[in-house]
């Protein structure tokens, strides 16, 4: 499920957080559904209980995740947070082709450019 990449200059429990984050906003973990517990997690991946701890609270302070006391963390309802994401994403997205734009590439060359990055995606 969480692959680690020791040669990565972020921090492991930064790249927990993206691997988690990921998999909740695509779906893979349904809302409601239990997160690994804490130590399972950490003795899966070798490393310290205290990473994978840092790691949930980031993700339960984004709405991502929440604790039930004595049962564990489960994933939160992400539709709110899939449609905020969105929002963010496209007002992202808008603020680079206005820059595209303000470079001189037209709207053609920038449909091409979006369509050659979507198919490395898939790749």
């Amino acid at each position: 499920m969480i692959i680690l990449d020791y040669h990565d200059r972020r921090p492991i429990y930064e790249q927990i957080v993206e691997k988690f984050r990921v998999l909740i906003l695509r779906g893979a973990m349904p809302p409601g559904s239990r997160m690994p517990s804490v130590r399972q997690l950490a003795m899966e991946l070798s490393i310290n209980p205290n990473t994978i701890q840092r790691a949930y609270m980031t993700l339960e302070q984004e709405g991502l995740i929440y604790p039930v006391k004595g049962k564990g963390n489960f994933i939160a309802d992400t539709e709110q947070i899939r449609k905020k994401c969105r929002e963010d994403y496209y007002q992202e997205f808008r603020g680079v082709v206005r820059r595209g734009r303000e470079l001189g590439i037209g709207e053609e060359e920038l449909i091409y450019m979006i369509k050659d990055c979507y198919k490395e995606g898939r790749e």
